[in-house]
């Protein structure tokens, strides 16, 4: 589990791809800062992966099909920035929201504003994720813990910080740019109960 809150902003250092699956090697100083081993996770751009190899200057990790048509992590090329976040500790401190590294599905970026010294940006809401965004709620964008600060039939809106822009691959964002959505979990489970007692009416 993640708190949506980034370590790091890591670079895609090389990709092997095979037809059943892909090896990514990230450079980044996070596994020697957070002593990290083989078999931990990480989010990668808000997706949980398990390390496979630790190298000098980072790690390896595999992601397999479902990973790659679920996520933008297919689409991604050597020289990449990505988003980068250890998994949460039993007595860390939740600053964000509960984070699974479960991606419900990708958004795009539909425009890109100025609000005095916070940028808003708005996305397409996907059919399936409706009933889980909703104002003043929480949703991860490729992995970053954010408030949603407006919301229509079709889209919703984020408002970004100076230091989110400054910690985040979220700065690097134009209109039309793909992002990974994971809604709150907590919104998941409330819709689940609600059809369940809808079908024992």
């Amino acid at each position: 589990m993640f708190t949506g809150i980034i370590q790091d902003v890591g670079t895609v250092a090389k990709i092997n791809r095979t037809a059943a699956h892909a090896d990514l090697t990230f450079e980044t100083s996070l596994p020697a800062t957070c002593h990290s081993k083989v078999g931990d996770s990480l989010a990668i751009n808000g997706v949980c992966l398990t390390i496979t190899q630790l190298v000098p200057k980072g790690f390896t990790t595999t992601i397999m099909p479902e990973t790659s048509r679920r996520s933008t992590l297919g689409d991604l090329a050597t020289g990449e920035r990505v988003n980068l976040e250890p998994a949460l500790g039993v007595m860390d401190r939740l600053d964000g929201h509960f984070v699974l590294g479960h991606v419900d599905t990708t958004t795009r970026l539909l425009k890109r504003e100025t609000d005095e010294n916070a940028v808003v940006l708005t996305f397409t809401l996907p059919a399936q994720c409706q009933n889980e965004v909703v104002f003043k709620g929480s949703v991860a964008l490729d992995g970053v813990s954010l408030t949603v600060s407006a919301i229509t039939a079709d889209s919703f809106s984020v408002s970004l910080i100076p230091h989110t822009l400054d910690q985040t691959i979220l700065a690097d964002l134009r209109p039309h740019d793909r992002v990974n959505l994971e809604t709150d979990i907590l919104g998941k489970y409330l819709n689940q109960l609600e059809g369940t007692k809808h079908e024992h009416n």
